[in-house]
């Protein structure tokens, strides 16, 4: 009997795929292509008035914004782009986003340290002793024909360092729901500034819809970013990039769900850090019992033994962790 269940649940589970893959083929079949240069940008993730309005299955070439900030100390954010307003998206459905490019257009990318802001800075709720660490911008130069970064340490033994490109989005979000607003610092439920460098080119990002249209926001390249952000900026710089977006019908998730060719993730966010690790555990779990088949006991165990954990940032106003699990160990 038992044996017999497993078949009907993994027949249940081809023919939905099937389906899935019909469906996402027509609305290729159809899919628009659009180009879209913003010119401006928003500093918090609400409900508002969209930029752009398609449909599942259409592509995006767009690219995210230069501002102040790149170009002189204390400089404005230049704010996130968005909101694209993607048609028959409703409340309950999940966004499906893929990144089907993502290059660094610039030159080059800044990186700094600020005395109040990073986790080894002092702030006014961790005050310290010690000397407040000091203002500093870092200009890196890249190249972008060998994806590398350069950056000149004249003050260290070793006067220079190149390091490999590994590009990617620091802020991908839908309007948080009714009608709260976030700060472009913040990350949650609804995305936001997870700082995560798994949403990079080649990465499906799954996010939950609360309002009609779902109101996708993006910004924050950074050509690098170590884990946790710890200096509290990667190698900031814009990018080009490509979306492609379709649509999960009733299909309702709690937190950022991302997939790539070796894992399914989520993405949680929270203060203190275990709750991030907490959250993006058990939302992990549920994945795989829901759309997967794993008795829940079990679920817990297997990931227990193989989740790969991945500390996003621990700078923002929530912390955010990626719990990883390898799709080579998913029922095929």
């Amino acid at each position: 009997m038992q044996k017999r269940a497993r078949g009907l649940w993994s027949g249940a589970i081809g023919l939905m795929a099937f389906l899935s893959v019909l469906a996402a083929q027509e609305r290729v079949a159809r899919a628009e292509v659009h180009r879209f240069k913003p010119t401006v940008g928003y500093s918090t993730f609400a409900r508002r008035e969209p930029v752009l309005r398609i449909r599942p299955g259409d592509i995006v070439e767009t690219e995210t914004l230069w501002g102040e900030w790149y170009e002189r100390p204390g400089g404005k954010w230049p704010g996130e782009v968005g909101p694209f307003y993607i048609e028959g998206a409703m409340p309950g459905d999940t966004l499906v986003v893929k990144i089907l490019r993502l290059r660094p257009n610039r030159d080059i990318a800044i990186s700094t340290h600020n005395p109040t802001f990073g986790l080894l800075a002092a702030d006014r709720w961790t005050p310290m002793l010690t000397d407040p660490i000091p203002a500093r911008r870092f200009i890196w130069t890249l190249d972008r024909e060998r994806l590398t970064a350069t950056l000149e340490l004249p003050g260290s033994q070793r006067r220079r360092i190149e390091v490999p490109l590994a590009p990617m989005l620091g802020r991908v979000a839908v309007a948080p729901p009714g009608e709260e607003s976030f700060d472009g610092l913040w990350p949650g439920p609804f995305g936001g500034n997870m700082d995560a460098p798994e949403v990079r080119e080649g990465t499906t990002v799954y996010l939950p819809v609360f309002h009609e249209g779902a109101l996708f926001y993006f910004g924050d390249g950074h050509a690098l970013q170590g884990d946790g952000e710890i200096c509290g900026s990667g190698l900031e710089t814009t990018m080009e990039v490509t979306f492609q977006f379709d649509l999960l019908k009733g299909k309702k998730i709690a937190w950022p769900r991302l997939e790539d060719a070796e894992y399914i993730m989520v993405a949680g966010s929270m203060r203190p850090l275990v709750d991030a690790v907490r959250i993006a555990c058990v939302e992990l779990i549920r994945w795989l019992v829901e759309d997967y088949g794993f008795e829940k006991w079990e679920a817990l165990q297997i990931v227990s033994q193989l989740a790969v954990l991945r500390v996003a940032n621990v700078v923002d106003p929530h912390y955010t962790v990626v719990a990883k699990f390898p799709k080579r160990y998913l029922p095929r």
